[in-house]
């Protein structure tokens, strides 16, 4: 059986990129081809190692401002490992129109809230702040808008009293742990309906 490639893109830790990868076993139809990070520093970078997984790390910040000059030299790295399917673990870049264009429809983001709400950052702050009864995360096809795209998943979690931010933040990334692979074994076998978790 031929696997389908999946590259994922880091900037931190990694621990969404380690639970895709450890997924990826086993009568799954996809394997890890590559792990690639705009951080030399990121943690995740010895988790794919670890996990057998070749990475790559592409320091942002020599590119200066020049956002396409950046994505022109991941896309490079990226040909060459010729992935199907690119998932965003924690990617903290905004990338450009012409990358995004190049993988459409195969392009994977998770995202700590319940989409269409709190695109952006600070969602666990501003869920509690807006005095929600529930928050979460959402797996997502990345389109060129920020945090859009069709849904592909939600796991829910309560937003408790006395909540903070962090610890909102901890049952949430317990979710993104399960959604995530979950929506990415479904996306492999060319189902894109959405994966509700409660």
């Amino acid at each position: 059986m031929s696997h389908q490639r999946v590259a994922i893109l880091i900037s931190g830790g990694g621990s969404n990129m380690a639970s895709l990868i450890d997924s990826m076993s086993g009568d799954h139809p996809a394997r890890a081809c590559l792990v690639l990070s705009n951080n030399p520093q990121a943690g995740g970078l010895q988790k794919a190692s670890e996990r057998g997984v070749p990475t790559v790390a592409i320091d942002h910040r020599e590119f200066g401002r020049d956002r396409a000059a950046f994505d022109a030299e991941m896309l490079k790295t990226l040909l060459d490992a010729q992935p199907d399917i690119l998932c965003l673990a924690g990617f903290m870049r905004v990338l450009t129109e012409d990358f995004v264009n190049h993988w459409q429809g195969r392009m994977l983001n998770i995202h700590p809230s319940l989409l269409p709400k709190y695109k952006g950052l600070n969602t666990h702050a501003r869920a509690i702040e807006a005095g929600d009864a529930e928050h979460g995360c959402t797996v997502h096809e990345v389109t060129f808008a920020l945090d859009d795209g069709p849904i592909l998943g939600q796991a829910r979690v309560d937003v408790r009293a006395g909540d903070t931010p962090e610890a909102l933040a901890a049952r949430v990334l317990k979710q993104e742990h399960k959604l995530y692979p979950a929506v990415l074994r479904r996306f492999c076998m060319g189902n894109k309906d959405p994966v509700l978790l409660p």
